[in-house]
């Protein structure tokens, strides 16, 4: 089909395309229902460092402004919805006006369209449709805790899929490491889906090392998460871990550790590896030395 520019979209096209990735059997879809004429003039009036980072909130916003009408996605909610019944695809309702900035973030425009995700989310039930809330961003760590709070309770309880959150801006070759702080207080706050981050974030496409290396952050995040949470089996592997150090069981600490690969790795670097001990302490090695 002829190329088009976003703004020269219609409605139908939007709507055509979803309906396609139904047939396809797509299980889940993000759409910026959320970003409205209401929410995109609470972002326009109160100013942000940043604006609109969401690369699909952005282009909502634009063709509402070229097109001077409202958000088809959001205008046409039930219309969607028959769709994602029809080929029963879970909507994950994308934050497209998250905060891209510490600076910026549980402002009006964020929490404007929290509010309209959260009358959306009940809509979806309603017409027999699972629904997840997609969630910030960059936030400072003394409003990561506040926000999931705040999206449970406006939404009901829905699932909360969080992008990080990164709790500072001046990381960039290290944001996996951002996204593990921030992803695990909002994991044991109530987040339920970690999306993770890669050092490549905000600066060039992620390799695959760059890959592994967010995947790993955040399965970091998650566990401390899970243990924060109580969930089953998530202490008993950290106490599994620390009878093997305690027993110099080399290979029972590989078989526990997050990364085998990582673990074996550094641990053949270590010439000097014995039994006994590492290498860190040597001979004054206090697990030796509180055996003796």
């Amino acid at each position: 089909s002829e190329k088009k520019a976003i703004s020269e979209m219609t409605p139908d096209d939007m709507f055509d395309v979803i309906e396609e990735n139904g047939r396809d059997g797509v299980d889940f879809i993000t759409v910026h229902c959320g970003v409205n004429r209401e929410s995109v003039a609470a972002v326009e009036a109160q100013g942000r460092v940043l604006g609109i980072v969401s690369r699909g909130g952005s282009m909502t916003a634009n063709w509402m402004r070229c097109n001077s009408k409202e958000n088809p996605l959001y205008e046409e909610y039930d219309r969607l919805l028959e769709i994602a019944h029809r080929y029963d695809m879970v909507l994950s309702l994308g934050d497209g006006l998250r905060p891209g900035a510490i600076h910026d973030a549980t402002d009006q425009g964020q929490l404007m369209e929290l509010i309209i995700l959260g009358q959306l989310a009940a809509r979806a039930r309603d017409a027999g449709v699972q629904v997840m809330i997609e969630g910030p961003g960059h936030v400072p760590i003394t409003e990561v805790e506040a926000n999931i709070k705040l999206q449970k309770k406006l939404c009901q309880g829905a699932p909360f899929y969080v992008l990080g959150p990164l709790p500072t801006d001046i990381a960039p070759g290290y944001d996996h490491i951002t996204s593990a702080i921030g992803g695990a207080i909002a994991g044991a706050a109530g987040a339920d889906f970690l999306c993770y981050v890669t050092p490549a974030e905000h600066l060039r496409l992620p390799t695959l090392a760059d890959v592994r290396d967010g995947v790993i952050a955040a399965r970091i995040a998650a566990h401390i998460a899970d243990i924060a949470k109580g969930v089953k089996g998530a202490r008993e592997r950290d106490r599994k871990m620390s009878e093997c150090r305690k027993n110099f069981d080399w290979q029972g600490q590989v078989d526990l550790s997050i990364d085998p690969e990582r673990t074996v790795a550094l641990l053949e670097k270590s010439k000097s590896a014995q039994d006994e001990g590492c290498t860190m302490c040597g001979e004054f090695c206090a697990i030796k030395l509180g055996k003796r």
